[in-house]
C-alpha cells in the first residue's frame, strides 16, 4: 500500500542544494555570495559587478524545493570599467525602450538619478510595465528601476480578466491551475492557493499581469513541498 508523505527539508539541505544551484549556473561566481538559512527562507549576501548577476542569483535558487522565500542582500558595486553618467545611462535606457516592441515609449518618461532609472506614464497592459522593468535592469550601469509610477488603463470587466487568467493558468505547463483561485476587484488581482516553488507562485503573477487592465496583484499564494511516495 503506498501513502503520500510530505518531506520536509532541514536548513542544511536547502543551503546545500541553493549552493549545488549557484556553482551549476555558468554566469554566477558563487565565491561572491553568501548564503543563509532560516525556517526555508534563503537569505543571499555578498558583492557583484552587475543587476544581471545579482537578478541570476537570485532567480536560480527560486525553483528549488523546500525554498520558502528569498531575501536578496547582495550589493552592486560597479568597477572603473562599468561605470557610467547618468546622462550616458539615460541614453541607453531610450535606445533600449525603443528596440523592445512590448514597450510603448511614446508614452513613457524616463528620469535617471545616480544610476536609478525612473520611469512614469501610461500603459494599456501590465506585462507592458514588467517588460519595461526587467529590459532596463538588464543595461549597463543601472542600479535599479522603478515603475510604480506607471499606471495601467482599465479596459475589461473583471469577470472577463478572471477568466482570461485562470485560461492562461490552464496553459501554462509550468503551473498547476487547480490549485489556485483567482480574485478580482476592479483592477486588482488576488492569487490563493498553493504552489510547489516560489517560480511557480512568480509564475502565476506573471501571467495574472498579462491581463488587460490588471494593475496590481496581490501573490497570497503559498509554496508547499511536494509529496512523494512511499511504499
Amino acid at each position: 500500500m503506498k501513502t503520500d508523505v510530505k518531506i520536509l527539508k532541514s536548513d542544511a539541505e536547502i543551503k546545500e542544494d541553493v549552493l549545488e544551484e549557484l556553482l551549476w549556473q555558468p554566469d554566477i561566481d558563487e565565491t561572491q555570495i553568501g548564503v543563509i538559512v532560516e525556517d526555508g527562507v534563503v537569505t543571499l549576501t555578498g558583492v557583484v559587478d552587475s543587476y544581471v548577476k545579482k537578478s541570476a542569483a537570485e532567480k536560480a535558487i527560486k525553483g528549488i524545493a523546500g525554498v520558502r522565500a528569498v531575501a536578496d542582500d547582495i550589493e552592486i558595486k560597479y568597477g572603473n570599467e562599468y561605470k557610467r553618467t547618468d546622462k550616458e545611462i539615460a541614453k541607453a535606457v531610450a535606445n533600449a525602450m525603443e528596440w523592445n516592441p512590448s514597450i510603448p515609449e511614446d508614452n513613457l518618461n524616463v528620469t535617471v538619478r545616480e544610476g536609478w532609472v525612473f520611469v512614469s506614464g501610461e500603459v494599456n497592459w501590465g506585462y507592458q510595465r514588467n517588460a519595461t522593468k526587467k529590459t532596463l535592469e538588464k543595461l549597463l550601469g543601472v542600479r535599479g528601476v522603478n515603475v510604480n509610477q506607471i499606471t495601467i488603463k482599465q479596459r475589461v470587466k473583471p469577470l472577463d480578466v478572471q477568466n482570461k487568467i485562470i485560461n492562461a493558468f490552464e496553459r501554462a505547463a509550468d503551473i498547476e491551475a487547480k490549485g489556485i483561485t483567482v480574485e478580482v476587484e476592479g483592477s486588482t488581482v488576488t492569487l490563493r492557493g498553493k504552489v510547489h516553488s516560489i517560480k511557480e507562485k512568480e509564475d502565476a503573477e506573471k501571467a495574472a499581469y498579462k491581463a488587460p487592465g490588471v494593475i496590481s496583484v496581490v501573490n497570497k499564494l503559498k509554496v508547499q513541498f511536494y509529496p512523494v511516495k512511499n511504499a
